[in-house]
């Protein structure tokens, strides 16, 4: 399978290395409404990267190792932490990250907030080889709740929902597919139905753009997955030597602009989707 994008459409947004804070491993990113990129790092920094790129402060840490993030409407910036088997927020008005969420999730791994339900989804990785409810749900004001889709997943990921606001794409990493969960009338999860299979060999982060384009981030190999709907799978881009790209986790789409972390490199990356 031919790549569409060359590797020429990818470039280091910010290199921080030798920053500080230092862009350690990051495993999340996401888009601030004001255009900046914030990413998790192994060490439990939650990092804002300015909208050009030239700067990154820290806006708080858990203190653990950061997975997956997500911001609601009004800001506020939801952590999976591995460490402390918790979830994380950083309160936009106190600025400031405290514990949220943690029961009967072993491993928090992505979330995201349902504005129009109250609530926060956020799938739980369990562990290799440890198939499992994949996805818990939680009160966004209290943080109260538990599991919510009881069909066993493998190895649930990434996640994102669907433009329509009914259903949620997971990311069964150690089965290499992508599962779609409905959310019925009343809240609870409706039966999985596979959406793409044979994502070779571990993806990890998906992202839904504003066509209903589907961004596919594989952790290895280093490469990057577009299906359109209606459409077949297709390679979007692969970076063989996993530098530029590397080893990527989660995604974000800011415009015409994809955003990959790299939990095998200090950077995030950049991808112009306007060359396709």
């Amino acid at each position: 399978m031919a790549a569409l994008l060359d590797m020429s459409a990818a470039r280091v947004f910010f290199d921080g290395i030798f920053t500080e804070p230092r862009v350690a491993h990051p495993e999340g990113v996401a888009i601030h409404a004001d255009g900046s990129i914030w990413c998790g790092t192994e060490v439990g920094d939650l990092l804002r990267i300015a909208a050009d790129g030239s700067g990154v402060e820290r806006m708080g840490s858990t203190g653990g190792f950061a997975l997956g993030i997500a911001f609601d409407a009004a800001g506020n910036c939801f952590i999976c932490d591995l460490k402390h088997a918790a979830i994380f927020r950083y309160d936009a008005l106190r600025k400031k990250v405290e514990p949220f969420a943690a029961s009967g999730i072993r491993v928090p791994n992505y979330p995201v907030a349902d504005e129009a339900r109250g609530v926060l989804y956020v799938t739980d990785s369990r562990g290799n080889n440890n198939v499992g409810p994949g996805i818990f749900r939680y009160s966004l004001k209290t943080g109260e709740g538990g599991v919510w889709s009881t069909a066993p997943m493998d190895f649930a990921n990434g996640m994102a929902m669907g433009l329509d606001g009914q259903g949620l794409y997971v990311i069964e990493s150690d089965a290499a597919q992508l599962s779609y969960v409905p959310i019925e009338v009343d809240g609870s999860a409706g039966t999985p139905r596979l959406v793409v299979a044979d994502l070779h060999n571990v993806p990890d982060g998906v992202a839904v753009a504003a066509d209903g384009t589907l961004c596919i981030a594989c952790y290895e190999p280093s490469r990057i997955y577009r299906l359109k709907p209606g459409g077949a799978l297709e390679l979007l881009i692969e970076d063989p030597h996993a530098t530029t790209i590397a080893h990527p986790t989660n995604v974000a789409l800011k415009g015409d602009k994809l955003y990959t972390s790299n939990l095998g490199r200090w950077h995030i990356t950049e991808i112009d989707l306007s060359r396709l």
